[in-house]
């Protein structure tokens, strides 16, 4: 039975909000995704929620974005100024997976390139799970391989950082340490509330390397796409092309109308537990799979305007919508790092020493003033092994032309 397709902005909206519609995206990956936050439902899903947003307050939006991210993205960065060049999906990994290592809980005690490079590969495979329903591919394959990766991962990341952890929180049940001595990240949170709210070795192993995959694995790709759309428009808008490195504001503005055009899911999956009436007119069972077209949704003419197909950085604030339109999802399933990644939604006159920007913006500004440009020897290359048309490869040139 083919899917029902949702795809007019007001009626997706409204369906993404339904609280009898369960997550169906990621039916398919399984083997990491079953029991993760993204596909739980009902009750255990607002207890999980409720755990794990302690985690993302506004101070520490803020504490990460002007105290840690700053450091970690020019340590980052410095070789490859060196070098006066970079590949965006691989730099994007490399300075995503610290910051998502952060907020998750997962340690990296050598700081070594050989142990950056083991995670980066171990984050790759864990991307083919959340993107295992688009795959065109050996599915057995692939599972095989997540299979492979989410061992290594448990063995050598997991079990140690969740040792360490659990050791804080004991010696902070004795007294031995104020709550300043905690990390701040979703894995202390988890193993605080086990007593209360207990979960199985395997889906903490799980839930983490989710948190893991979801921080870094859509930033990445969010950011490569902003950075493609920038220069695009930089061509043939050359008056515009210094704005993305003077002016923080704009910037932003820019990557939100670059995340509406590029959803990290082109669709979002249901599949209702009940008998229900949709917003869009149809009638629906639990046998039935819901699409929301998100890439049509975020494209509607009625909310975005006449030329709501184009990249424009300039596109006025729409009505009733985000400027990123549903890319983070709405109601129980929207992103819980949205204000991380995209920082807030600016207000007109909006100072940029006081506003948020995300960290999507600071990559992509410390890119831009950096000279970032493409490669024009070596063009980028779109991932064809799914349909979300991400890019494999982007190289760039850094430094003065």
């Amino acid at each position: 039975m083919p899917p029902i397709v949702v795809s007019e902005y007001k009626h997706a909206n409204e369906t993404l909000r339904l609280t009898d519609l369960r997550q169906a995206l990621y039916d398919e990956g399984a083997i990491l995704m079953e029991k993760v936050l993204v596909n739980l439902h009902g009750e255990e899903h607002r207890a999980r929620r409720g755990i794990e947003i302690k985690v993302f307050r506004r101070d520490f939006f803020e504490w990460y974005e002007k105290q840690v991210f700053p450091t970690t993205l020019r340590e980052t960065l410095a070789p490859y100024l060196v070098a006066g060049k970079t590949d965006l999906v691989d730099f994007g990994f490399r300075v995503m997976m610290n910051l998502t290592a952060d907020f998750s809980g997962v340690d990296r005690p050598r700081r070594t390139p050989e142990e950056t490079a083991t995670l980066l590969r171990i984050l790759r495979t864990f991307g083919k799970a959340a993107t295992l329903g688009q795959a065109l591919g050996d599915k057995a394959a692939i599972r095989a391989e997540i299979q492979q990766a989410m061992d290594e991962f448990d063995a050598d990341f997991f079990r140690p950082s969740m040792a360490r952890r659990q050791a804080l929180l004991d010696q902070l049940a004795r007294g031995e340490i104020t709550e300043d001595a905690l990390p701040r990240d979703v894995l202390v949170e988890l193993l605080r509330a086990q007593a209360e709210t207990p979960i199985s070795h395997d889906v903490l192993m799980k839930e983490i390397g989710f948190f893991l995959l979801a921080g870094a694995f859509t930033s990445i790709h969010t950011l490569t796409h902003a950075m493609h759309d920038i220069f695009s428009w930089s061509a043939s808008h050359p008056e515009d092309a210094p704005r993305y490195a003077q002016d923080p504001v704009f910037l932003q503005k820019a990557i939100h109308e670059s995340m509406r055009l590029h959803p990290s899911s082109p669709t979002a999956g249901r599949r209702p537990t009940c008998p229900m009436h949709l917003p869009s007119g149809q009638d629906v069972t639990p046998e039935d799979l819901i699409s929301v077209d998100l890439m049509a949704a975020n494209r509607d003419t009625s909310i975005f305007g006449s030329d709501a197909a184009d990249y424009n950085p300039h596109r006025p604030a729409p009505r009733g919508a985000s400027a990123y339109g549903l890319s983070f999802g709405i109601g129980m399933h929207s992103c819980l790092g949205l204000t991380l990644a995209a920082g807030s939604v600016p207000r007109s006159g909006a100072d940029a020493r006081e506003h948020h920007l995300g960290t999507v913006s600071l990559i992509a500004r410390a890119l831009m003033q950096h000279g970032a440009r493409p490669d024009p020897a070596n063009p980028g290359v779109v991932d064809r092994s799914t349909i979300r048309n991400n890019w494999s490869t982007y190289p760039i040139l850094l430094g003065q032309a």
